[in-house]
């Protein structure tokens, strides 16, 4: 599961992914498409590409990118939030500093979008830690198709973060062939 950006250093062709958070009235969620694409090919349909992670699921991560190395940075960021417990800012400050200069964390391919009950982030390789200005993140292949229709879909009163998620990744689903319309949904 990998974006496009990265597409072009990948010689397997692996691409797909479409992961979205949507906050909304002191409620989180994370939605993540279920394709996996090698070159046109479908693999699979049914990956799961959110978690809840943390102290009792506190956090939710969702990830794009290679598989292998989204698994390694999520356990990462596990081992983090074990570290610096209820700090999700830090715990994720701490893994891009490790991402930016481990030379074995250096050559991962794989992009991350973590949220708790209070903050969200996404986390890039190139130590990167943004937290959204208006609490949506869309990341992989068809994260922007998402973000913009999350974005206009906050502007309908009475839609839950929920509802606002699984209507944007319906439509991210319509438009990038490397997104499905089988989504994992989790909540905070």
């Amino acid at each position: 599961m990998q974006n496009n950006s990265s597409a072009a250093a990948d010689p397997t062709g692996w691409h797909g992914t479409t992961i979205l958070c949507v906050r909304r009235d002191g409620h989180v969620t994370m939605a993540g498409d279920g394709q996996v694409s090698m070159g046109q090919t479908i693999v699979k349909g049914n990956a799961r590409k959110v978690r809840r992670i943390g102290n009792g699921g506190s956090v939710i991560a969702g990830f794009a990118g290679a598989t292998a190395d989204a698994f390694t940075l999520l356990e990462r960021l596990e081992s983090k939030l074990e570290r610096f417990p209820n700090q999700l800012e830090r715990a994720c400050v701490e893994l891009a500093k490790d991402w930016r200069t481990d030379r074995y964390l250096r050559r991962l391919e794989a992009m991350m979008a973590v949220a708790d009950k209070d903050r969200s982030f996404t986390l890039t390789g190139t130590g990167d830690v943004l937290e959204p200005d208006d609490g949506v993140i869309g990341i992989g292949s068809g994260g922007n198709y998402a973000l913009a229709a999350a974005r206009a879909l906050l502007s309908i009163d009475g839609l839950s973060a929920e509802e606002i998620a699984r209507r944007a990744m319906k439509i991210a689903a319509e438009i990038c062939v490397y997104t499905n319309g089988n989504v994992i949904v989790e909540s905070i």
